[in-house]
C-alpha cells in the first residue's frame, strides 16, 4: 500500500518486552485502515549533564551502548510483527534519545495519531510513572492520543464504540472523530452524555435532564448523512462521568473523549474526566486534542 507523499503518520511508542503488543497492533491495524504510514519509536533516556563526570564517561557510555542495543532490537523486532500483520502498511523506525514523553511529544507534532501501551496505567506503584508520560504527551499534543491497554478484553457483537459527550467544543470534535472511527471500522456509535447532579441538587432536575438531551442532540446532529452506514444511539445518563464512561467501555471497542469537558477542571492539563477514564476504561481510549491546539 502506497500511501500519499505528504501523508502524516500513526505514530507508535515501542515496548521493548515482545510480549506486550496490543498497542503495535492496534496501531498496525488503524495505519492499514486509514491508509497511512507507521512510525514505530523507541526512546532511550540519557542521564542529566551534570552527572555526565569523567568518572562517570566510560560506565555511561557502556550503559548507553547496552540500551541502544536493547532499542535497536525492539524496533527490529516490532517491524518484524507489522510486517507479519499488515504486510501492505509502510513502515519507518525510530530510535531517539531523551525522556519518553518529550520524545513522544515531539513525534505527535507532525502525526496523524499517537499510539500508546498502558500496562503501567493499571498499576498502583506505576502510577506517578505513567502520568508522567502520558498526561503531558496528551495534553500538550495537536494530535488524537490513543491509549492501549496491554489487557485483552471481549467486545460485543455488532460492535461498538461508546463517545462522551456534554456539548463542549472538546466533545464536539470527539464526535466527529467517533463517527469516523465507527465508519472505518463498520462498528456502531453510542453517545452518552452523564448528567451529574450537583451536590447540593438541582432545582429542577427533569429540566435539567432536559436541557442534557437538547445538548445532546445538536451534538449529534447531522453526522448520520454523513456516516449513513453507523447506527447511532444516544442516551442521558445519570451517575458519575468516569463510572458511566467505564461501565459502557467493557465492551466496546474504543472509548472516546475529549481533552476536557464532562466536568473536567480547565487548570489541569488534564481534564478529571479524561484521567479518570486513562485509568478505568477496559477498552481502548481516544483522547482528542484540546480544539485551540
Amino acid at each position: 500500500m502506497t500511501s500519499p507523499p505528504d501523508a502524516r503518520p500513526i505514530v507508535v511508542g515501542i515496548d521493548p518486552d515482545p510480549s506486550h503488543r496490543l498497542a503495535l497492533a492496534w496501531a498496525a491495524d488503524e495505519a492499514d485502515r486509514r491508509r497511512l504510514p507507521l512510525r514505530l519509536v523507541h526512546s532511550r533516556q540519557a542521564p542529566p549533564a551534570k552527572y555526565r563526570t569523567a568518572e562517570l564517561t566510560s560506565a555511561w557510555d557502556t550503559w548507553d551502548e547496552a540500551l541502544r542495543t536493547l532499542g535497536t532490537r525492539a524496533l527490529e523486532q516490532a517491524e518484524v510483527f507489522v510486517r507479519d500483520r499488515r504486510p501492505h502498511v509502510e513502515v519507518s523506525v525510530l530510535l531517539a534519545e531523551g525522556d519518553a514523553a518529550a520524545v513522544l511529544r515531539g513525534q505527535a507534532q507532525e502525526a496523524a495519531a499517537l499510539v500508546l501501551g498502558s500496562r503501567h496505567l493499571t498499576a498502583v506503584q506505576e502510577l506517578a510513572r505513567s502520568l508522567a508520560v502520558a498526561v503531558p504527551v496528551i495534553a500538550h499534543t495537536h494530535c488524537p492520543v490513543i491509549v492501549v491497554r496491554e489487557s485483552e478484553h471481549i467486545t460485543q457483537q455488532p460492535p461498538f464504540l461508546v463517545v462522551g459527550v456534554d456539548g463542549s467544543p472538546d466533545s464536539k470534535m470527539a464526535v466527529d472523530y467517533a463517527f469516523e472511527e465507527a465508519a472505518l471500522r463498520g462498528a456502531g456509535l453510542r453517545a452518552l452524555y452523564v448528567w451529574h447532579p450537583p451536590l447540593l441538587g438541582a432545582l429542577d432536575e427533569q429540566a435539567a435532564q432536559q436541557e442534557c438531551r437538547r445538548l445532546l442532540s445538536e451534538t449529534v446532529a447531522g453526522r448520520t448523512a454523513a456516516y449513513p452506514d453507523v447506527v447511532l444511539h444516544h442516551e442521558v445518563v445519570r451517575g458519575h462521568p468516569v463510572q458511566v464512561l467505564t461501565e459502557a467501555s467493557a465492551h466496546a471497542l474504543g472509548l472516546v473523549v475529549g481533552t476536557r469537558g464532562l466536568g473536567g477542571f480547565t487548570g489541569l492539563l488534564l481534564g478529571s474526566v479524561s484521567q479518570g477514564v486513562l485509568h478505568h476504561a477496559l477498552c481502548p481510549v481516544m483522547v482528542l486534542p484540546h480544539p485551540k491546539r
